[in-house]
């Protein structure tokens, strides 16, 4: 059994500047950098980038709606062929700081809003699978296990991996509990790691109301501002190793599994 942790990175310059994001990708195999959209510049990339390098972390690229003042989480109403330019130069000045650097971009993540959108509105989620066709066809594309985002960059040809979360809530949808509601987040670093476990092993996430909901899952996500998100990242991985479970980022050069193809 192997799966992919994942946190988002690189959204803030006092965490890079206390070592909070370096602490964090200690424990992931994957790092989804922000790239301008909502938060990151040119100093925060090569930053960020620098330290998946040394420590052997996988980056993507965490592109959103250009929109820093909500940090991405509002949807907006850009038409298709703009949010396609403004993704596709988001994830090419990531890229290009990475060439720098020597490292290849692995995956795209789009953030907050952008990522619920790609499901919503077919539109929107086709405009992000070309931005990413320009830049790198190879790149996986990664999305909420059993949204119809997956489903639409596949028809693309794009390769694919879903996305489950250690750190957020179920609702008995599927859906995420929303983050101005009460119990939105895990916040103690046993229930995350709990709930991982259930994840890798088990196929399932059981949600807020106490159902279980199938799930499969190729890579699990820990966000970097979840209060306490270090320490919940070393439980997260210490649990899923204790368990057998093999901790590794996703590879442009691997076979296809089930849901990554």
């Amino acid at each position: 059994m192997e799966i992919d942790l994942n946190a988002d990175l690189g959204e803030s310059p006092e965490a890079l500047a206390n070592g909070a994001d370096v602490e964090l990708m200690r424990y992931v195999t994957s790092a989804n950098v922000a790239c301008g959209g909502h938060a990151g510049d040119e100093n925060t990339m090569r930053q960020t980038i620098a330290a998946c390098k040394e420590l052997g972390v996988a980056v993507g690229a965490h592109p959103s709606y250009p929109d820093r003042e909500n940090f991405g989480r509002l949807e907006s109403p850009w038409p298709p062929g703009q949010l396609e330019n403004s993704v596709r130069e988001q994830i090419a000045s990531l890229a290009a700081v990475a060439e720098r650097l020597g490292v290849r971009l692995v995956h795209v993540k789009p953030h907050g809003a952008l990522y619920h959108a790609c499901s919503k509105n077919r539109d929107i989620g086709l405009a992000v699978g070309r931005a990413v066709q320009a830049i790198d066809p190879q790149l996986i594309m990664v999305g909420q296990a059993g949204a119809r985002s997956l489903e639409i960059w596949r028809e693309m040809g794009l390769r694919v991996a879903a996305e489950a979360f250690a750190d957020r809530t179920y609702e008995r949808d599927g859906t995420l509990r929303k983050r101005t509601l009460p119990g939105a987040l895990v916040r103690t670093p046993e229930s995350a790691a709990q709930q991982a476990l259930h994840i890798a092993l088990d196929h399932n996430v059981i949600a807020g109301d106490g159902s279980t909901l199938p799930l499969v899952a190729e890579t699990i996500c820990m966000h970097s501002d979840t209060p306490g998100a270090a320490a919940i990242a070393r439980a997260v991985n210490g649990k899923l190793k204790a368990a057998g479970v093999r901790v590794q980022a996703l590879s442009i050069g691997q076979k296809s599994t089930a849901g990554l193809s």
